[in-house]
């Protein structure tokens, strides 16, 4: 057991090793050509490793866990959410290059609406993580992203 806690200092950062490899190699990268199709691939994604599985219910011990071990919360931000959304951040810079979403669109706040969304469903387990939340959540998100930048290119028929 020594030799654990030398790797591993806490239960939950021997926990979080083995989560977020797990769960890290099941996030593919995705780059269709389209943020609407981006986002709901990525989303769906995530609802399938999560939704009614061990590695979902891991994800919220996790998150509760953070809450109380500093140690674990750095190691939680900079392993697995700085990664994450790096890559998921990739999936807006990219439609801003296309010209499908303006410039000055912030790309953190395009990932809290939708990935905040999900997060809030697992933890609070009122209702479920669906393909249709998933639809609606990012068919609502790139609606007002388009709305509220009228110049960026239009991808009415993306999927």
């Amino acid at each position: 057991m020594p030799t654990i806690y030398r790797r591993w200092p806490t239960k939950g950062t021997l926990v979080f090793e083995a989560f977020s490899t797990d769960f890290l190699a099941r996030q593919p990268l995705h780059s269709s050509g389209s943020l609407r199709a981006d986002l709901l691939a990525a989303l769906r994604a995530r609802i399938k490793v999560v939704e009614g599985t061990v590695t979902g219910r891991t994800l919220v011990g996790l998150i509760a866990e953070v809450q109380r071990d500093p140690e674990l919360a750095e190691i939680w931000r900079e392993r697995f959410v700085g990664p994450v959304r790096a890559q998921h951040r990739g999936m807006v810079d990219r439609a801003v290059e296309r010209g499908e979403l303006s410039s000055d669109v912030d790309p953190e706040v395009v990932l809290d609406l939708v990935y905040g969304a999900a997060y809030h469903r697992l933890l609070q387990s009122h209702l479920p993580l669906s393909d249709r939340f998933a639809q609606s959540v990012v068919d609502t998100v790139v609606a007002g992203l388009r709305a509220n930048h009228p110049g960026a290119a239009s991808h009415a028929s993306d999927d």
